[in-house]
């Protein structure tokens, strides 16, 4: 029930995301221009029929927020009753959720970009999140994950925070115009993931391996888009379909980013789990190494004790049934004592 929900809840936030990215492009951002009402209605009260242009795009949007809201909820319901860790996390979604939608609102309201670009890198964040609650919940995410190298695990939490990080480039070029950052982080994040995505790989890990294969098809796609939407935005060059394409364009990218961050993200946690897994039983190994080897040195203490001085005492029942019983191997007979010889 758990791993179903996460992963309608992930679905409907890759939508909230592609539709983030549509009110963003298209402009459409301020097209309502009250909270959390739409035009004074009730938002889920408002007309379909007036739904056109701007509005389109802006109320879908928020449709699709309380939607998201709604399935997180319910996601932390279930999460709720497995306890521990799954049970923080459901709370933590819950609060991400709710403070994401505070951030657009406030949006709207204050008419700040810089709100805006909190509101869309909290939006990748939660999408991270999620991906990991559904990887937790999975039936193969239960599988042992295989052990990696302690280095292998630290750059693949480097390739989470680089393409994170990255992301937060892309919002700063969305809305300051920053396109330097968002080139340089670039290049470091086509360095670094393909090389983790390729260890990751040949260690043949139920989960490790196919995310890897999915995150390096990923970023062929992203550097595709990437490029694409530089030529569209920053160049005078023709570009087909025009204005449908140029919005396109920048819209998939920022979806395709959000699944690459999934995939990092996933990366990170599934090998930081192979490394917790694995230290239980080498502290089980060693405790068992342990007592082997005090079993070890009371067997050799008891033994050496009679080279001690002190030789260990025989059973007194012993001695005269072993003197008795000795059988005599000389030729002679055995002498009597003399004081058992009669006097003559």
């Amino acid at each position: 029930m758990a791993y179903r929900l996460a992963l309608a809840t992930l679905g409907a936030t890759g939508v909230l995301i592609l539709l983030g990215g549509l009110v963003t492009n298209t402009g459409a951002a301020l097209a309502v221009p009250d909270w959390p009402s739409t035009f004074g209605y009730n938002m889920v009260l408002f007309p379909w029929s007036r739904m056109v242009g701007g509005i389109l795009y802006e109320h879908s949007h928020r449709l699709m927020g309380a939607l998201v809201g709604v399935l997180t909820l319910a996601l932390a319901g279930a999460l709720w009753r497995e306890g521990g860790r799954l049970r923080r996390l459901g709370l933590v979604a819950v609060a991400v959720v709710g403070a994401q939608g505070v951030l657009g609102g406030l949006r709207v309201v204050l008419l700040e970009d810089t709100l805006a670009i909190f509101h869309g890198c909290l939006a990748q964040a939660f999408f991270a999140l999620l991906a990991v609650i559904a990887l937790l919940t999975a039936p193969r995410g239960r599988v042992a994950a295989s052990p990696v190298e302690p280095a292998l695990r630290g750059l693949a939490v480097l390739a989470a925070v680089l393409v994170y990080v990255q992301i937060v480039f892309g919002a700063l070029l969305t809305h300051a115009g920053r396109i330097d950052l968002h080139l340089a982080g670039a290049v470091l994040v086509f360095v670094l993931v393909p090389l983790v995505a390729a260890q990751l790989r040949r260690t043949g890990d139920a989960v490790a391996a196919p995310v890897s294969r999915l995150a390096s098809v990923l970023l062929g796609v992203q550097l595709l888009l990437g490029i694409g939407s530089f030529l569209a935005r920053f160049s005078s060059l023709w570009i087909p379909g025009e204005q449908l394409t140029v919005t396109a364009l920048p819209v998939a990218h920022r979806l395709v980013g959000s699944l690459i961050l999934a995939a990092t993200v996933v990366l990170a946690v599934r090998v930081g789990t192979a490394a917790k897994e694995l230290e239980p039983a080498e502290g089980s190994s060693q405790g068992h190494t342990t007592a082997s080897s005090d079993r070890t040195d009371r067997a050799l203490r008891s033994r050496a004790a009679p080279v001690s001085g002190h030789p260990r005492p025989e059973p007194a029942s012993r001695t005269p049934l072993q003197m008795s019983r000795q059988p005599s191997f000389s030729a002679h007979p055995r002498s009597e004592p003399a004081s058992r010889t009669p006097l003559p």
